[in-house]
């Protein structure tokens, strides 16, 4: 076996105690106490534009790292020392929405889709995911 080190700050990070109180710290979760009135425009001018209310997921999920495998050592020549298991608050269920788009010049409107989240749940961590 190989020796590992885990870094002095990531063991008190991990021992400090979580205030629970918060809105950073609460459970993933729908948020309608904080929902999002979404202008959408047809261009730079605004010459069509319409708005609508949409939701967010919002909250923490539980993560964790610890020491790598020996295996995972060997295979990155012995830098990767620490792995990470990350989850992230995302919808899991979306709605499509219609946004209306008046333009008061053309006297006339246009109808656009746009997504809003209906449930939320911890998943894998993406760089994008919608």
């Amino acid at each position: 076996t190989a020796d590992v080190f885990i870094p002095s700050l990531l063991c008190i990070l991990l021992s400090l105690p979580i205030k629970r109180n918060t809105d950073w710290t609460r459970r993933c979760a729908m948020d309608y106490g904080h929902s999002f009135n979404v202008t959408i425009r047809s261009d730079r001018r605004g010459t069509c534009k319409g708005t609508h209310v949409v939701y967010a997921c919002v909250g923490y999920c539980e993560s964790s790292a610890f020491p790598s495998r020996y295996s995972v050592l060997v295979a990155s020549n012995f830098t990767h020392n620490i792995t990470s298991a990350s989850r992230c608050c995302t919808i899991s269920k979306d709605a499509k929405i219609k946004v209306r788009l008046n333009c008061p010049r053309a006297r006339h409107h246009n109808d656009i889709e746009i997504l809003t989240a209906r449930a939320c749940h911890c998943d894998m961590c993406r760089k994008s995911h919608y």
